[in-house]
């Protein structure tokens, strides 16, 4: 996924690049170079560079993981194939030196993400090696270095447009996948999940000539922990027309990206995997595509789903709840998990209310909301946590059906679609509903990722499992 091969050396035997990391005097005008954190100052006589971390009063690991996403562009840019980055230099900054090594290896390996692989032409990088002069840094590079190839694995399948990617080729990349990664993987078609009574999950991939997939991955530990999975539940609409209930001209390009929920969920399960981590996790993942067509589902249809609960459909473009209601039934019925959170681009709505910078979270358990708080702004994924008081639920009730996919309005619009879910989870399961419409893709280039997806969520997923150890 990255030109980047990150690993460590002792810092006596490199004789090659050296790079250390400083932080700004205070007394450094605006427009002075070294003053902003990223700008990196190289001395071609002494083989020597100085990566700048902003000002002290500023320096938080985001500002490091943007640094590092500067200095692998620097690396790229200038067709560096080695450089050493001298760890001494992290004494005097402050956070402990894995944290920082953590961050900067981060943002390095993210920052170098690019996808162009159905370019006709195009520049290969020039492969590079950086090394940490600290040996005992070894383990944390290489999580980091799972962590954001992970990332970067999510962000790739993301990138794929609906003529690659759709629920049944999903399913196949997916169970190829799981053989490298030793993963157990099920597959589940839409004829065994009409069976089966999954009739929300079929309604929304009835109507492409793709039909729907439920695709189910399991990770054990090493050591054959026996304890309940935490289950991960990942939405990945292929293609999102938005059914009968058609998106406009410009709100349909870009639907391709209407999977990175469970591209997210995709990533956490192969990092645990790569990990070794202790903790059981099971992954879900809804795939469909919405289309239109002469057996498409249709606004006033009812459907039953697999928990027997029916819907009147409103809006055949709020289909990402209909594939999760049906996940969530399976991922409890047949696992019954320790704690339970889902990842979907979900709404509009959360756009609305919170933009770019943060995620929707809705959640029925304090202790896991407040955790998955936490962690996102330790790494800065960061989230919101919106209300789900009982009396959303009268925007949904239905004069001919348990109750309706939608309000048929605008009113509250991202806490309708967690106050949906919710009607499909048990009290006694601990769930998280995570909105990343707004911060699933990048419309521009950011400090550590390229325009396009942006893999959040396998970072925040990743980083909550490790804390069960």
């Amino acid at each position: 996924m990255s030109h980047i091969t990150l690993s460590t050396r002792k810092s006596e035997e490199w004789k090659g690049i050296r790079i250390a990391l400083a932080i700004a005097p205070q007394d450094i005008s605006p427009d002075t170079a070294g003053k902003e954190a990223g700008d990196l100052r190289f001395n071609p006589s002494e083989q020597t560079a100085t990566l700048s971390l902003g000002t002290k009063e500023k320096l938080t690991l985001e500002i490091v993981r943007r640094a590092g996403g500067a200095l692998g562009k620097w690396v790229t840019k200038n067709k560096v194939t080695e450089v050493g980055i001298d760890t001494a230099s992290f004494a005097d900054l402050g956070p402990a030196p894995d944290k920082l090594a953590f961050a900067l290896a981060e943002g390095i390996l993210l920052g170098s993400f690019r996808f162009d692989k159905h370019k006709s032409k195009k520049e290969e990088p020039t492969p590079a090696n950086i090394y940490f002069l600290n040996d005992d840094l070894k383990q944390v590079i290489e999580q980091a270095g799972i962590i954001s190839e992970a990332t970067n694995l999510a962000r790739a399948w993301a990138h794929e447009p609906a003529n690659i990617i759709n629920p049944v080729t999903l399913a196949e990349w997916v169970q190829e996948l799981a053989k490298v990664e030793g993963l157990k993987c099920t597959v589940i078609d839409d004829k065994q999940l009409a069976a089966m009574g999954a009739g929300a999950l079929v309604a929304v991939g009835q109507g492409s000539a793709n039909p729907s997939r439920l695709i189910v991955l399991e990770y054990q530990p090493p050591a054959g922990k026996d304890a309940s999975p935490v289950a991960l539940v990942g939405k990945a609409i292929t293609f999102d027309t938005g059914g009968y209930s058609i998106k406009s001209v410009e709100g349909i390009v870009g639907m391709k990206y209407d999977k990175c929920g469970a591209m997210a969920v995709l990533g956490a399960i192969v990092a645990a995997a790569r990990l070794k981590l202790k903790t059981p996790v099971v992954a879900v993942l809804t795939a469909a595509e919405n289309m239109i067509s002469d057996i498409a589902y249709r606004p006033n249809d009812i459907l039953t789903t697999l928990s027997g609960k029916t819907v009147e459909i409103i809006s055949t473009d709020a289909e990402g709840r209909l594939v999760l209601c049906d996940a969530l039934t399976y991922a409890q019925q047949q696992f019954k998990p320790r704690a339970m959170i889902n990842v979907a681009t979900l709404t509009g709505g959360v756009v609305v209310a919170l933009g770019d910078t943060r995620a929707g979270l809705f959640s029925n358990n304090d202790q896991l909301s407040n955790t998955l708080f936490a962690i996102g702004e330790n790494i800065h994924e960061r989230l919101w946590r919106m209300p789900l008081d009982d009396e959303y639920f009268e925007l949904l009730k239905s004069v001919d059906a348990d109750f309706k996919n939608s309000a048929g309005q605008r009113k509250a619009h991202p806490i309708v679609g967690g106050i949906f879910l919710k009607q499909f989870v048990s009290d006694e399961t601990p769930w998280a509903h995570l909105d990343i419409a707004g911060v699933s893709d990048w419309d521009k280039e950011m400090p550590y990722c390229p325009k396009g997806a942006s893999g959040f969520g396998v970072r925040l997923l990743v980083e909550y499992l490790r804390g069960l150890e």
